[in-house]
């Protein structure tokens, strides 16, 4: 899987014109991350460095999130996941429909627009799946 997310990678890159020290660069990451990345000699990174690459190459974060492996390993498993026996109402609702409705929402009584929503949503998958992919480990 590393072997393969660095080759998309290394290939999105070239399809930009981009030298990895100029994604280095946009990314704020080290050259030599992405030159280990791209020749499978890193692990996938983590969801935080994947939206610094994503943001650095305009390209949609969950299309890296998905190529990383983050999103296919566990896509079939996440609907088993049960509810805790102490989960409320409110505590069941997603957080993901709700960043997706028109219906304004805040935080710290400062009104959210399009752009922090998705923000929040995109970290919130991010941690989620990392959570996921830890679990796994420890088991």
């Amino acid at each position: 899987m590393d072997h393969i997310f660095g080759s998309y990678l290394k290939e999105i890159r070239e399809n930009k014109g981009w030298s990895i020290n100029q994604l280095a660069q946009a990314a704020d990451i080290s050259g030599s991350q992405i030159s280990r990345i791209e020749n499978g000699l890193r692990g996938i990174p983590k969801p935080l460095t994947l939206r610094k690459i994503a943001e650095a190459l305009d390209v949609p974060y969950e299309e890296l999130m998905n190529k990383a492996g983050y999103l296919q390993q566990d896509a079939a498993k996440h609907e088993d996941i049960s509810v805790p026996a102490w989960a409320t109402s409110r505590d069941k609702r997603d957080f993901k429909k709700m960043l997706e409705d028109d219906g304004e929402l805040m935080f710290d009584g400062i009104p959210l627009n399009e752009e922090d929503k998705q923000r929040i949503k995109d970290v919130l998958t991010g941690l989620f799946w990392e959570a996921k992919q830890m679990n796994k480990r420890k088991k």
